[in-house]
């Protein structure tokens, strides 16, 4: 990936699902790399049947949200992990202004995605109506909690990984959750032996569930 790769734009941004002024509720997909959101996009219409859900589809210049690996140090990821972040941020704000407040608001990311979307959720703690980090962690060479601030007032947080994952190692998923409870977030951690770096039937299920019971609540 070239050096002087444009940063992200908020005007990338793809939606479906409940229009705008209609949704009362949201759930930003945030793709892995490579994915340029497509797969995200099948998985959301496969996945959720809510006539008031507005499915947000962030899109990252070039297909990745950072160059390198999750767990380089933080400046070989830079600017672009930045410009990720303040992308995400646009986005919720985004759907403030629709009148979606952050305790309607789920994010959902695989891979380089997941651990863009818990990082993110992460320094902006506070109540959404769900987190779902299908194999990631938060993100740096080691968890710099400087980083993490306020509290997650028992959000739901799924996790989702494999032990023999190639991308993202199974310790900083369990130090991840160690945070995240520690600032108040509800942590369903999932960990699955042998599988790989790929999205399971039982990781379906239990986005569905989180979002039929958020829709009960």
């Amino acid at each position: 990936m070239p050096i002087n790769m444009p940063l992200h734009h908020f005007k990338n941004t793809r939606y479906s699902g409940a229009p705008e002024g209609e949704a009362t509720r949201a759930m930003i997909f945030v793709h892995g790399r490579g994915d340029s959101s497509d797969q995200m996009q099948y998985l959301a219409h496969q996945l959720i049947q809510d006539p008031a859900m507005a499915f947000v589809f962030p899109k990252a210049t070039n297909s990745a949200w950072y160059p390198k690996g999750f767990m380089e140090d933080w400046q070989e990821n830079q600017p672009w992990l930045d410009s990720a972040l303040q992308y995400l941020d646009e986005v919720v704000k985004h759907l403030n202004k629709q009148d979606i407040a952050n305790n309607d608001i789920f994010l959902l990311g695989f891979s380089q995605g997941a651990c863009l979307a818990l990082e993110y959720a992460t320094r902006n703690a506070q109540k959404y109506a769900g987190i779902m980090a299908l194999s990631g962690g938060l993100i740096g060479p080691y968890i710099e909690k400087k980083h993490y601030h306020n509290d997650f007032e028992g959000t739901e947080v799924f996790i989702g990984c494999s032990d023999v994952d190639h991308h993202i190692p199974v310790g900083r998923v369990h130090a991840s959750e160690e945070v995240l409870v520690a600032m108040g977030a509800q942590v369903d951690k999932r960990i699955y032996p042998g599988m790989g770096h790929t999205i399971n039937e039982d990781e379906l299920e239990k986005v569905k569930e989180m979002v039929q019971n958020s829709i009960a609540g």
